[in-house]
């Protein structure tokens, strides 16, 4: 899979994020100081799930000090379903019950322990079969086409 990682800085926790999705075997799309320097969360955001949304990313990986400012703007972008995951099993439901594409991660609170833990619950977890949960992700996808 290929997945955007973006931060608006390059810190300890992103560089281990990039550390496991390699060892995982994922091919790794940087954006923000791990990609070059000076670009802001919200510039960061749009630009990762703008990667997603187009196809040239399978699913992005944002970090921001509280995780909420990447999350709220990757999720201006049309058909990009960003999460803020402070643990594996929010991470869970969220690929599960939302079909979330993009996960976003606070610096501040987030060990790297329980990072590996949210990327094990993150790519272990499919999006539903359940007819409630697909009718749900069916509904967003229509009004994201709508806007």
């Amino acid at each position: 899979m290929i997945i955007a990682l973006g931060s608006d800085m390059d810190a300890p926790l992103v560089q281990a994020a990039a550390k496991a999705l390699g060892e995982r075997g994922h091919e790794v799309l940087p954006f923000g100081p791990v990609a070059a320097p000076d670009a802001p969360w919200p510039q960061v955001a749009i630009q990762a799930a703008t990667a997603v949304a187009e196809n040239r990313a399978d699913q992005a990986i944002l970090f921001c000090w509280t995780g909420t400012g990447i999350s709220m703007a990757a999720n201006k972008v049309t058909g990009v379903r960003a999460a803020l995951c402070w643990d594996a099993p929010t991470a869970a439901g969220a690929r599960q019950w939302n079909d979330a594409n993009a996960l976003a991660i606070s610096l501040r609170y987030t060990t790297e322990a329980v990072l590996l833990e949210i990327l094990d619950a993150w790519f272990g977890h499919s999006p539903s079969n359940e007819e409630a949960d697909a009718a749900c992700i069916r509904f967003l996808k229509a009004y994201d086409q709508g806007r």
